[in-house]
């Protein structure tokens, strides 16, 4: 396992102030209650699935190894903290000396998920714990939207490629996100090159409408890229008459182009009239590649269409509809003490309605019928049945502050596919309804 496996963390800066600031108000009030060192649980799960949606995915997890690891105050950011009297010199000084020395067990990424489905536990001091919510909350709920979204668009597309072109419709750090999220979820390729530095996904792009405009004629815009990138090259198609563009473009790549690209017009028609030409003029091996703001549901009506591949940005990064999982970090045990051999006792908070939880250090299994698909998440906080002993779904994930479950984002992939496939058919389908596998506590 090489660097480029696992991404490349070089030059990570410290993740500890993207948090919110009653995180570090709490851990001032807790050392003076003489409470921050009691042995604590938290975990973050979520209470309901985005409406219609049939599952979930677990995605960043990666991500959040890394923020875990890099959660440190450097003196600058100590001086902040010190000159804006967010938290007093005594609490300074105890951030000063932070790194988070507990253990954390989850949901492995690219795995499928449920409402209380337990997708993190948290394990050590309460100031230790309490200090990571926001950023592990900020990197699981933005990423497990891209992630799902991508895993319907996958399912959508049926075997046919996708790639993520969203960069230009986020935040340039979402963007890096979303495509590492994308990946998890089923995508190919991304058009981003700091996510493709960063996490080793395949990149790709060729040109925009710009740089056809920039010629005197079509042709001369086409020759141009076929000099440079080869014949092998997708030529955009629809920057003036899309007929006369693939005339164009095969006879100046001949039948060996790579592929024409749409991006506008009535694609599932477009796609037949262009797929008919190519094969007329010969290009039977010249690829059909359809972009313009498609979703799940515009990649679904195309299924009959003659396309090779999607680029999808805008719904794919703003999780087509739902950009957040609504995950909540919750603390749900603790002891009296620091001492290991003290009883974690349950704790919850008394919400009405939505906003109910359970106490209780949880453990996750999934139950599976005779004919090994999936049929019920189960929850509990006692004794594991000896049924679902094998079937646990949390992994190690961070060991006395050491990370241990890092792991290259290719297994998290092939990982997704896997769990995704072992759901019930009608985990597949786009119209609304319930999760697919109801939750069970024990």
């Amino acid at each position: 396992m090489n660097s480029a496996d696992l991404g490349r963390r070089v030059g990570v800066p410290s993740t500890a102030l993207f948090t919110d600031q009653y995180e570090l108000t709490m851990v001032q009030a807790a050392l003076k209650a003489g409470t921050a060192d009691r042995r604590s649980v938290f975990e973050a799960f979520t209470r309901r699935l985005p409406e219609g949606r049939r599952y979930g995915v677990v995605a960043g997890t990666g991500r959040v190894l890394d923020a875990v690891e890099n959660f440190h105050f450097d003196d600058e950011m100590l001086t902040f903290l010190r000159d804006q009297q967010v938290v007093d010199s005594p609490t300074v000084d105890w951030l000063a000396d932070y790194r988070f020395s507990g253990d954390i067990w989850g949901y492995p990424e690219g795995e499928v998920y449920f409402p209380g489905s337990p997708l993190l536990r948290v394990e050590g001091s309460f100031a230790e714990c309490v200090l990571l919510e926001t950023v592990i909350l900020s990197i699981l709920n933005h990423d497990s939207a891209i992630a799902a979204a991508a895993s319907r668009m996958s399912s959508a597309a049926q075997g046919r490629r996708l790639i993520e072109m969203g960069a230009r419709r986020t935040h340039e750090l979402s963007a890096v996100a979303s495509a590492r999220a994308a990946y998890v979820g089923g995508f190919h390729t991304t058009s981003d090159l700091a996510a493709g530095f960063r996490y080793n996904i395949p990149t790709v792009g060729t040109s925009a409408h710009a740089f056809t405009l920039l010629h005197d004629s079509e042709r001369d815009a086409f020759r141009a890229q076929v000099d440079s990138l080869g014949r092998g090259t997708s030529l955009l198609v629809d920057t003036y008459d899309v007929t006369e563009a693939v005339r164009t473009a095969v006879e100046v790549a001949g039948p060996e182009l790579g592929a024409v690209r749409i991006d506008s017009g009535d694609l599932l028609l477009v796609a037949h009239r262009v797929r008919q030409q190519l094969d007329e003029l010969g290009a039977t091996e010249t690829k059909i590649v359809v972009t313009s703001d498609l979703d799940e549901y515009a990649i679904a009506s195309l299924a009959a269409a003659p396309v090779d591949a999607y680029g999808v940005g805008t719904q794919l990064v703003t999780g087509s509809g739902h950009p957040t999982c609504s995950m909540v970090y919750k603390l749900v045990a603790r002891a009296r003490s620091a001492d290991p051999g003290d009883p974690l006792l349950p704790v919850v908070k008394k919400s009405l309605g939505a906003k109910s939880s359970r106490g209780g250090r949880k453990w996750a299994a999934r139950r599976l019928d005779e004919t090994g698909v999936a049929e019920a998440e189960v929850i509990g906080t006692g004794e594991v049945p000896a049924g679902l002993v094998d079937r646990q779904m949390q992994i190690e994930l961070v060991r006395g502050g050491e990370v241990v479950g890092r792991e290259p984002l290719e297994t998290a992939r092939e990982r997704h596919v896997a769990a995704r496939g072992g759901l019930p058919m009608s985990a597949m389908q786009l119209s609304r309804g319930e999760p697919v596998l109801p939750t069970e506590y024990v």
